[in-house]
């Protein structure tokens, strides 16, 4: 019987990663308006959004032009912040970890979340909106990018039972 190589199998699950992010790069491209959210700390992603305080909201309109503004959540009670996030009516969050419960929460509301992504706040947006968000240097560190799809959990090392 032949042993499936655990290194080609991660091969080609980023490489179905990959094309899942770019096939949702150009469907979120060809919206008009677009409002991104990003929680932020010290100019960087913040590792995990139950946690933050500061979001930048990006709004792209167009081709080129953007606004930003940023918002500050201080709840610590997630169902509040991912309320308060919701009601900012983003197309997309762009977070590092984040719980089950504020994901499918965020997910119902219509949100797309790309979690498990970490860099300076502006390289991140500049990647996500040239396509490249894909990249490993943008995927936090112990994560293999299989989360990025739709229904995978616990996908990386160290990130509870079996993680």
């Amino acid at each position: 019987m032949h042993e499936k190589s655990p290194a080609l199998s991660g091969v080609k699950l980023y490489t179905s990663v990959i094309t899942n992010n770019i096939n949702l790069a150009h469907r979120l491209h060809s919206i008009r308006v677009m409002r991104v959210v990003v929680p932020i700390y010290d100019g960087r992603l913040s590792p995990v959004f139950d946690a933050a305080k500061r979001f930048v909201v990006l709004t792209r309109q167009g081709k080129a032009r953007f606004s930003t503004e940023e918002v500050r959540i201080d709840s610590a009670d997630v169902l509040t912040k991912v309320q308060k996030i919701a009601a900012l009516k983003p197309n997309v969050l762009i977070c590092g970890a984040i719980s089950l419960p504020a994901e499918s929460m965020l997910v119902s509301a219509g949100v797309r979340v790309i979690p498990n992504t970490c860099g300076q706040m502006e390289k991140v947006v500049e990647a996500f909106f040239a396509g490249r968000l894909t990249q490993r240097a943008f995927l936090m560190p112990g994560c293999t990018g299989q989360r990025r799809r739709r229904g995978h959990r616990r996908r990386c090392r160290g990130s509870g039972r079996g993680g």
